[in-house]
């Protein structure tokens, strides 16, 4: 089944081109079906990268998706024109008298700021509120996660000695729950980010579990009961040069940043990285979509409010 996105998004086109069964909303349109409502809060400067990425891992399950965008108001992005944003995203206070069926909070370059000093702070919190009483399942990425831990459960990031960059191996703590279905015991994931959270502040709090961790990038996946709260610390949505543009781009700016580990082949950045992530990748969002979301989720999506659940 497709992923149903707005007209002329350039994520479009890339997808296409890869065989992911696109849909645009004038073709949605002839449709007779009722699709996942999935609400994407894009925090990454390179909004255009990040949608078509997350488009990719979403679009690629059996189910039907309806994929719409929001960012901060009142945070101009640098990376991104404002006749992208004009066309394609909405506002917080556009969608907040829906529900929807998930959503997902992206990661952001702002990890070494205080929560606090982060200029879209309030705006984010107001949003992770209200997503306990709108969205079913919300999945939190990198530092999404880390500002949905401290939100929620006042956990707070701790910085590392030096940034975590690179792919890392991952092992599967929990393997008969439902996110980890059908992966093997080790899995890969691509890290980007300079802080962490410690696994003793996690468990710690009740009603958190640790699924899967990795003995260089520590913990990796936590949840909630009932799956309503995920939160991912790596960026398994990457592409295969994403880290490369990312080294290639503090290198430029004069940046002292270690080549990225277990990345490029010999260690050599002149060489093209292993795509080693991909299945993990695809299989993880269509984990969080069939069992977080569509198993459970009310076919009424007003439902949601009063916090229905079709079986658990």
């Amino acid at each position: 089944m497709p992923i149903k996105i707005p007209n002329r998004l350039p994520a479009t086109e890339v997808l296409q081109r890869e065989n992911i069964f696109v849909m645009t909303e004038t073709r949605a349109m002839t449709q007779d079906i009722r699709p996942l409502q999935i609400l994407l809060l894009n925090l990454m400067p390179t909004k255009v990268d990040t949608e078509t990425q997350l488009a990719r891992v979403l679009g690629s399950t059996p189910l039907q998706i309806e994929l719409e965008l929001i960012a901060p108001g009142g945070h101009v992005s640098r990376n991104t024109s404002q006749a992208h944003m004009l066309a394609f995203y909405k506002s917080f206070e556009e969608v907040r008298e829906r529900t929807f069926d998930g959503l997902v909070i992206t990661g952001a370059p702002v990890e070494l700021l205080d929560f606090e000093d982060v200029d879209y702070w309030p705006e984010l919190c107001e949003i992770m509120e209200w997503s306990k009483t709108h969205v079913h399942s919300t999945l939190h990425i990198c530092w999404g996660a880390q500002a949905g831990l401290y939100y929620h459960y006042g956990i707070p990031k701790v910085p590392l000695p030096q940034k975590l960059f690179g792919v890392f191996q991952h092992t599967v703590e929990e393997p008969n729950f439902i996110l980890f279905r059908g992966f093997d015991d080790d899995f890969l994931v691509p890290h980007s980010r300079n802080t962490t959270v410690r696994r003793e502040d996690v468990e710690a709090v009740p009603g958190l579990k640790i699924l899967a961790s990795s003995p260089e990038a520590g913990i990796y996946a936590v949840k909630t009961d009932q799956c309503r709260q995920v939160f991912l610390m790596g960026h398994a949505e990457y592409d295969r040069d994403t880290l490369r543009r990312e080294y290639m781009r503090d290198l430029t700016a004069g940046v002292n940043i270690q080549l990225p580990k277990h990345y490029f082949p010999g260690d050599d950045p002149n060489q093209r990285p292993a795509m080693t992530w991909r299945s993990c990748a695809h299989l993880l969002y269509a984990n969080w979509l069939n069992y977080c979301v569509y198993q459970t989720v009310p076919y009424d999506i007003r439902e949601i409010e009063q916090g229905v659940r079709t079986s658990d």
